[in-house]
């Protein structure tokens, strides 16, 4: 397994300069309400307007450095957001990604989970993970913690061992039994402000 980052201008990240793309650009994101919710409109956690890949690079590389990769044998993702961070992460680190999708495939040894979150509910289905296996959870975005309590009963299931577990951004205080870590902490009222960071 190479933990090496081998992409274009990854020698220009220093921990003294990691996040500042992620921060600049949630300062300056735009806000739209829905109801009583301000709710962030912003590339990792949204796809929306584009998706620069240096932001890109910038999230992969500070998780790479966050998330304890120690014998890892899989990174395991929600579907849809998760996908794009857990696909630079896995291109780094040869570490095969493993997509929980919100579809039933019924294959051999599928487990099924009841996801609620702040906006959202519905069924998961986690495929590819086997008995013994070592995980890390990584998403773009934590805020009630519903998600990640749903892959963490699937993993559990599986037979799975969580070593780690990294969102690019927290909002709020999630409800989670399990350590975890953040790479930048948000409060969102007409706008974004950055209230605390990993590195």
């Amino acid at each position: 397994m190479s933990t090496g980052i081998l992409l274009k201008d990854s020698s220009e990240i220093s921990v003294k300069t990691m996040l500042e793309r992620l921060i600049k650009s949630l300062e300056t994101c735009p806000i739209v309400k829905r109801g009583e919710y301000n709710y962030f409109i912003h590339p990792i956690t949204d796809g929306v307007p584009i998706v620069d890949p240096s932001l890109l690079r910038e999230v992969g590389a500070a998780m790479l450095k966050a998330l304890d990769l120690n014998g890892v044998t899989k990174i395991v993702v929600a579907e849809a957001m998760g996908i794009h961070i857990g696909t630079v992460l896995s291109l780094m680190t040869d570490i095969p990604l493993n997509i929980v999708r919100k579809r039933e495939y019924k294959l051999p040894g599928e487990v099924a989970v009841h996801q609620a979150t702040g906006y959202s509910k519905g069924e998961l289905y986690l495929n590819g993970i086997t008995n013994g296996d070592r995980v890390v959870i990584i998403d773009d975005v934590v805020s009630t913690g519903g998600t990640v309590r749903a892959l963490l009963k699937a993993l559990e299931i599986a037979g799975a061992e969580v070593t780690d577990i990294c969102f690019a951004i927290q909002r709020g205080e999630p409800e989670l039994d399990h350590p975890y870590k953040t790479l930048v902490r948000i409060e969102v009222t007409d706008r974004v402000r950055v209230v605390d960071r990993y590195f």
